[in-house]
């Protein structure tokens, strides 16, 4: 039903990872560079573990969208998803993250709270509907190839198995072996430069890549202003340059407003990668009067419910 015979078996999710200890904080470790390994080790063994292989699930981006890591995960192979979700819904991938974020980052315990989410559903309240979760993720196809720094990590990763395996002396509490292997991960300012900042009413805030938060949120509420704002990304955007924004209207017509603009900024995403920052997208909803929309991106809109 879901699909062809022989077309391949494709679906996306994001999964979403909140240490509950105050002092555990996972985004600001996974954006170190020293510690940016240890937690990339710790999630692949677990989603390795979920699924009983090394490839049964793929990480294409982590996101850093404090006080959640959120991961894109991208499935091909159904009985691979269906592992993965009974794994979650069981509660054995989070005690295998648990497990293996403690080995990893040599600390007590990490205790975590997961959520798991495709596009706009919130699989945790369907997961007895297994079917229904497999449709969802089915439904929701990848949107970007791994990134730069996913595909550099589980090169950095490979070598590292390689040298402890010839080596036969794991240090499992430290990540101080990423320098021997031949490939380590690149140094501070190598491929990711110090963070920019950009200012919004006068304040400075981190210049980030748009997280699927920030995603959800814009196609919610920018209602019929997301052709505007597609105009204004359009002039540094050429993926967004004429006719393209006409064909994402007449092709999402149906599903309505909240779909276009989705589809619309997923397009931007898609073609800019890391350059895909917040600060454009700010830009864009300032030049068209949208500010209480850049506001909530912001987080400055203090009783908004962060759930």
């Amino acid at each position: 039903k879901m699909a062809g015979s022989s077309a391949p078996w494709i679906g996306s999710a994001y999964l979403f990872l909140q240490s509950t200890c105050k002092t555990i904080a996972l985004p600001a470790l996974y954006e170190s560079s020293q510690k940016k390994p240890c937690v990339f080790k710790a999630l692949k063994l677990a989603l390795a573990d979920s699924t009983g292989s090394v490839n049964g699930v793929d990480m294409l981006k982590v996101h850093c969208s404090h006080p959640h890591l959120i991961v894109q995960l991208k499935f091909c192979k159904r009985e691979n998803c269906r592992q993965f979700l009974r794994s979650y819904r069981e509660g054995a991938l989070q005690k295998s993250l648990q497990s293996h974020l403690q080995l990893s980052l040599a600390t007590t315990t990490v205790p975590l709270q997961v959520e798991l989410k495709a596009g706009s559903e919130h699989l945790d309240k369907m997961l007895k509907d297994e079917d229904h979760c497999l449709e969802c993720i089915y439904r929701e196809k990848p949107d970007r190839l791994p990134d730069e720094e996913i595909t550099e990590l589980e090169e950095w990763l490979k070598s590292l198995m390689l040298h402890q395996s010839t080596n036969n002396n794991v240090a499992g509490k430290d990540c101080s072996p990423l320098k021997s292997p031949p490939q380590p991960y690149p140094p501070q300012g190598s491929s990711l430069p110090t963070q920019l900042t950009f200012i919004f009413q006068g304040q400075q805030f981190d210049d980030r890549t748009i997280t699927p938060d920030d995603h959800q949120k814009f196609a919610k509420s920018v209602s019929k202003k997301w052709k505007q704002v597609a105009r204004s990304l359009q002039k540094s955007c050429r993926a967004l340059r004429d006719p393209v924004i006409d064909n994402v209207a007449l092709e999402y017509d149906r599903e309505g407003l909240y779909e276009q603009a989705y589809q619309m900024l997923l397009r931007f995403i898609q073609s800019e990668g890391k350059k895909a920052t917040i600060a454009r997208l700010i830009t864009a909803l300032e030049e068209n009067g949208l500010v209480s929309l850049a506001e909530e991106l912001l987080g400055l809109h203090a009783s908004e419910d962060c759930s």
